[in-house]
């Protein structure tokens, strides 16, 4: 009974372990320095992919973007356009403020956003990590989850046009 429980408590250690999020402090010191202000200034256009939570593409799409600032707070105009046609233009779908941090070349942020989904609207968590690979390109990741369960994830190039 006794290895049976010190086998549980090993698993359940285990498992808390391997779900944790990594800490943008790992990345302390690594190149380029990604400042989220000055990377988003001007025109962006980025290119992307969406999968599903196994996996599988669901969606392609291409944005471009216009970003501006007032002190510190930003607007990031964005257009999408969807490879079956469709073409949205608004971010005002945001809950609340997005909260973020940065080291070295990576900036993460979490936030929560409304879609529509089946004619209606859905709450979902935004999970974004960002990884500036050049000074005018970054690789985008972001994990959506509902309930603590990933449903869905999004990765982008992003680049500033010159």
């Amino acid at each position: 009974m006794i290895k049976l429980k010190a086998l549980f408590i090993f698993a359940m250690v285990l498992l808390i372990t391997s779900c944790s999020a990594p800490d943008v402090d790992y990345y302390q010191g690594t190149e380029p320095k990604f400042d989220f202000k000055q990377f988003f200034s001007g025109e962006l256009k980025a290119y992307g992919v969406v999968q599903d939570h196994k996996g599988e593409l669901t969606r392609k799409l291409v944005v471009d973007m216009q970003a501006s600032w007032n002190g510190n707070q930003g607007v990031i105009d964005e257009q999408f356009v969807y490879d079956d046609g469709s073409i949205t233009g608004t971010a005002s779908d945001v809950i609340g403020e997005a909260k973020g941090e940065s080291n070295g070349s990576v900036f993460h942020w979490t936030y929560s956003v409304e879609l529509p989904y089946d004619g209606s609207t859905l709450v979902v968590n935004f999970d974004d990590w960002m990884y500036l690979v050049t000074e005018s390109r970054l690789i985008n990741r972001t994990a959506i989850d509902k309930f603590g369960f990933e449903v869905g994830e999004v990765t982008l190039v992003i680049e500033k046009i010159e």
